[in-house]
């Protein structure tokens, strides 16, 4: 059997190994991008945070790893427990730490389990389960968390692990020529509402253009956390990613990409994605202006633009969102899996998961009434 080791930074795992586990598929699980979040202090125990990044080994070589975290909140997780720690709480338990397999302040489905793709993978995954479920049980904690997972990681999670899903929306490419071609496939009303949309950014005089990561230097990065921040303030919501975090992403180069809407050298709008082998991953959004349709030219039009040219899969732009689906994009389950340590309580949640479940299965039939594709395809 593999060594159970748990590390307090991600720096002390071999980067070269972790991606090739798996980590390197998608830029979220990428050791780069962890590093970078752990490096320019995003991840602090005052903010709920603490690195327990989980290893197993034969010899000193790694076989297998996970991304793990002792958290002290449930803020920046995108799957939501805070009933679940309510009703534990006021049954005099004590919910937090727990412990989460996931990507810090990222609602994005990739690989959690990292063991590679060899025949032994299986084995690994569901030795890591293991490790993460014996780790909750030493530590005295309430519970483990499982975020975002992959499919073929499922089946790693034994009976004991409670099954839960949400809904995202994503943009597919069909092998589109271009986004006239993609416009095509919609319903007359939609393919209207979308040209509307554009024709107002583009009278804005505004210069839209995605930028690479490379091509931004310190003072554009900057005005792009600046703009980030200001969209976190307004809404009261708290701004974990810092300034450095952000100056970190343009050392990724043009992996990740940027939206930009510009008034002469001045960034005045932003959208901010990643980009791996097959997906481009939207994440933040900020403005200093308001312009009819930017948000979603940013955010959306451009992000298509950029899969097609680029011969790219999907655009997963983040959680939450029904407006997303009158612009293209369909619904696509995602995946937890928890684990609550004490047995009645864990009982208790699972027979409330069975109804949120039946909930969720109406919720996405009745999103499929409203597909704005013609021919009923995406």
């Amino acid at each position: 059997m593999p060594t159970v080791r748990f590390h307090p930074a991600i720096a002390e795992l071999p980067a070269a190994t972790w991606d090739a586990l798996g980590g390197g598929a998608n830029p979220f699980v990428s050791h780069a991008f962890l590093h970078a979040l752990e490096r320019t202090g995003c991840i602090r125990p005052e903010w709920g945070w603490q690195a327990h990044h989980l290893g197993l080994y034969e010899g000193d070589r790694l076989v297998a790893a996970a991304p793990l975290y002792l958290k002290g909140n449930s803020h920046g997780e995108f799957v939501f427990d805070w009933s679940w720690a309510s009703a534990w709480e006021r049954a005099g338990g004590t919910y937090y730490p727990k412990l989460l397999n996931a990507v810090p302040y990222s609602p994005v489905p990739g690989p959690r389990l990292l063991a590679g793709h060899g025949a032994h993978a299986a084995q690994l995954r569901q030795a890591l389960v293991e490790a993460m479920r014996a780790e909750t049980e030493r530590l005295g904690l309430s519970s483990a968390h499982a975020n975002f997972l992959e499919g073929e990681e499922l089946d790693a999670f034994g009976g004991h692990w409670l099954a839960r899903s949400d809904v995202q929306f994503h943009w597919h490419n069909r092998g589109y020529r271009d986004f006239d071609d993609f416009l095509a496939t919609l319903k007359a009303k939609k393919r209207k509402n979308i040209r509307q949309e554009r024709a107002h950014v583009q009278a804005s005089g505004l210069d839209i253009r995605m930028r690479g990561g490379a091509s931004l230097d310190d003072a554009d990065w900057r005005q792009i956390h600046a703009l980030y921040g200001s969209t976190f303030d307004a809404k009261g919501n708290h701004a974990a990613l810092t300034p450095d975090f952000f100056r970190a992403l343009g050392d990724l180069g043009d992996g990740v990409r940027v939206a930009c809407a510009m008034d002469g050298v001045r960034i005045e709008a932003m959208a901010l994605f990643l980009q791996g082998n097959t997906t481009l991953y939207g994440r933040y959004w900020g403005a200093r202006i308001d312009v009819p349709g930017l948000h979603f030219e940013l955010c959306y039009y451009l992000g298509i633009e950029h899969a097609i040219t680029h011969g790219l899969l999907r655009l997963e732009p983040g959680a939450q969102g029904e407006h997303k689906l009158a612009r293209g994009f369909v619904p696509v389950r995602t995946h937890s899996r928890h684990y609550l340590a004490h047995p009645q309580f864990r009982q208790a949640v699972r027979d409330a998961l069975v109804h949120e479940a039946h909930a969720m299965d109406a919720y996405v039939a009745e999103l499929a009434e409203h597909a704005p594709y013609a021919g009923g395809c995406g």
